[in-house]
């Protein structure tokens, strides 16, 4: 029997390559070579093209880290951008760290401006490295880490993250990348991405799409801002400032009445809180949902294809985005039962990140982890308003109170329930959530229009400008 025999009875992904092919320097595992990534660079080679490190001003670069001991580096207002702070099109706002000006200093090669394009290049898994994202002019002032790549592109920064999300860009990022202990990317690598060359009007048309799509995740965020800042004025608490003492008198009976003894709960600034929003009609979470925690499959359970296994890293106040893991198909379908998000529900993250929450306004094909809670209503209550509510300072604050003033990395869902939900008039409630409706469906606008520029992208290269065109009319 010889091996194509073999190759066909066993069903192997084989590839076939010439010794001209084959990087002798620098690549001979076989996983460079699969038969997928051979395509996808011979597709993009039959445009005009040029190698991403023609297409710069500067070479790509990444930053650094300065020394976490010397904490003259922090605390300022630079934005410090770390893996975790990069998805496909997003920057998140939950940064970790902030550099001073000293701090900033020490990464002025990896400061980042309007049009830059970012890039991660190390991460756990594949879902975690080729992350690309543009940089606008609102992100402010902002450095990356040792983890990111900064490219500054001579063609339209637009085009070119349209490009690099797509398909053919990042299965090219896959293909540079190299499985040790992590998958990582060097610069060089990078640098080594085909890109393909479209006119110039094409080029101009998808980067103005791109700006859009920034624009639309513009206006849902203002939406959320106006809706929250209704809230807070409901509550009495517009312009409510923390009284910053850290000192207060109680007798013994309070102490044994709440059954807490340490003095980060006694401070001040959450009696006021409670006093302004006292005259508010308040019910304890426990009498307005039912509660559902998620699953843990454990790792083992990870697969590299499959239904989505939600984690809180995937998940925010606007929904799930970019779900890393996958289980299988039929793990998937013993758990959805009892583990599925469904419309109508709250998804409220008790793990990590606490309190984030989300009403589900469909049902998701997934399985949330142990790190949630499904809150199902058993009251009559706008289940936008209940996640934007859940979302809001007074709520943020009553989980900082339950955990001692500390960051804590998990919240019982016992304790959950025993959070105060202020009721607002039925009018009201809905006037916010039709608010937070409206945000949420400029985000989807705003996806909906880049899915169609990167489909666009793909079919100018699969096909031609014209084709291309006809999708974006």
């Amino acid at each position: 029997m010889n091996w194509q025999e073999i190759v066909k009875q066993n069903n192997l992904n084989v590839s076939i390559i010439t010794l001209k092919q084959l990087n002798l320097a620098t690549r001979i595992d076989a996983e460079h070579y699969q038969a997928h990534f051979l395509e996808i660079i011979d597709i993009v080679k039959k445009k005009n093209n040029k190698r991403l490190a023609e297409l710069v001003t500067k070479p790509i670069t990444t930053g650094h880290t300065p020394s976490m001991q010397d904490e003259s580096y922090y605390g300022g207002d630079t934005k410090f951008i770390k893996t975790d702070n990069l998805r496909d099109n997003i920057i998140t706002e939950d940064f970790n760290h902030y550099l001073s000006d000293k701090g900033a200093l020490k990464l002025k090669n990896a400061l980042l401006q309007p049009d830059d394009v970012i890039v991660t290049i190390i991460g756990a898994n594949y879902s975690v490295v080729g992350r690309v994202a543009r940089v606008f002019v609102d992100l402010g002032k902002s450095a990356i880490n040792q983890n990111i790549s900064l490219i500054r592109p001579k063609i339209k920064s637009g085009y070119l993250t349209t490009f690099l999300t797509g398909k053919y860009g990042k299965q090219q990022l896959y293909y540079l990348s190299r499985q040790t202990e992590q998958v990582n990317l060097n610069n060089v690598e990078v640098a080594d991405v085909i890109v393909p060359i479209p006119s110039n009007d094409f080029e101009e048309k998808i980067h103005n799409i791109h700006t859009e799509t920034h624009n639309l995740q513009l206006q849902a965020k203002s939406l959320y801002s106006q809706a929250e800042a209704l809230l807070l004025s409901e509550l009495g608490l517009f312009d409510y400032i923390p009284n910053e003492a850290n000192t207060s008198i109680r007798d013994l009976f309070e102490c044994l009445q709440d059954d807490r003894f340490d003095a980060e709960y006694w401070m001040p600034k959450y009696d006021e809180m409670q006093k302004r929003v006292a005259s508010v009609t308040q019910g304890k979470l426990e009498q307005i949902v039912h509660h559902k925690k998620g699953v843990e499959v454990g790792s083992d359970a990870y697969q590299e294809e499959g239904e989505d296994f939600i984690r809180v890293s995937d998940f925010n106040i606007f929904g799930i985005e970019g779900v890393e893991k996958k289980i299988s198909e039929e793990l998937y379908e013993n758990l959805k039962k009892n583990y599925q998000p469904k419309k109508g529900e709250v998804l409220f993250t008790k793990d990590g990140t606490i309190g984030l929450s989300y009403a589900v306004d469909e049902d998701i094909k997934g399985i949330l982890s142990g790190a949630f809670l499904r809150l199902q209503p058993k009251t009559n209550i706008n289940v936008h308003y209940l996640a934007l509510v859940l979302n809001s300072l007074y709520c943020k604050y009553q989980i900082e109170r339950m955990s001692g003033g500390a960051i804590i990395a998990h919240l019982k869902p016992d304790s959950a329930m025993k959070i105060n939900i202020p009721i607002l008039a039925q009018t009201k409630q809905d006037e916010l959530g039709d608010m937070v409706i409206q945000s949420l469906q400029k985000r989807k606008e705003a996806k909906d229009l880049l899915d169609k520029a990167k489909r666009a992208v793909e079919l100018f290269i699969e096909e031609d400008e014209e084709t291309a065109l006809r999708l974006l009319r």
